[in-house]
């Protein structure tokens, strides 16, 4: 059966519409583009283009006003398992899906506390289920891995978003500040791609970092 709207459901579509259209320009104008400042040839985002291709991204407006961090976090926990279930599931195309939860209520101002805290709280558990989750507003101030000047993680509106940990992700994991993080980390990052890297430095750097993570709490 066709989808069936009431009322209230045309109003919410309404309200949400000016922020899927500005978040889907942006993601086909910025994120799958490549950029002057980026430091490497190639577009922002390596996996969009074929992502938008392939139609696998979902969006979804989350109304948050008057919501602690808590609160959010949970809202955002409700999208693990359901990305997990999401088409598509072959690892070869799965890679390239992902949810965007759009926060249009976190003011630019408080997006590092709301959003940054809540992607911190939550990444290790995303990370050990297999997943990424990253945190993207106008305010973000994380590098570029190519030019510690570039800022490719802002976005015209707060969003997090979770997607499928690839093996060049290993430097977003290497990175943790926390040690106890940074062994939860590159042990699930060995975990999924032990007999599968296609990149044997990444094995052996991450092999080695964990080793000294390790050894540091120790």
């Amino acid at each position: 059966m066709a989808q069936l709207y009431t009322p209230d459901d045309i109003h919410q579509i309404q309200q949400d519409i000016p922020y899927l259209v500005e978040t889907w320009n942006w993601l086909r104008s910025s994120l799958a583009k490549p950029h002057t400042d980026l430091g490497r040839i190639g577009p922002v985002c390596p996996y969009m283009p074929k992502a938008l291709n392939l139609n696998s991204i979902r969006l979804k407006v989350i109304r948050s006003k008057n919501l602690d961090t808590q609160e959010i976090a949970n809202i955002v926990l409700k999208y693990l398992n359901a990305f997990l279930e999401l088409e598509p599931t072959e690892p070869e195309e799965a890679i390239y899906k992902a949810i965007l939860l759009i926060f249009p209520e976190v003011t630019h101002e408080n997006a590092p506390r709301l959003i940054d805290n809540v992607q911190k709280q939550l990444k290790p558990l995303f990370v050990e289920s297999g997943l990424m989750l990253g945190e993207f507003h106008k305010h973000n101030q994380t590098p570029g891995l190519h030019n510690p000047n570039f800022r490719p993680l802002r976005s015209p509106t707060p969003i997090l978003a979770i997607r499928f940990m690839v093996e060049s992700d290993l430097p977003f994991l290497i990175s943790a500040e926390d040690l106890h993080c940074r062994v939860r980390y590159l042990e699930a990052y060995l975990k999924r791609f032990k007999d599968q890297f296609r990149n044997e430095d990444n094995f052996s750097k991450a092999s080695q970092a964990l080793a000294l993570a390790k050894a540091s709490v120790n």
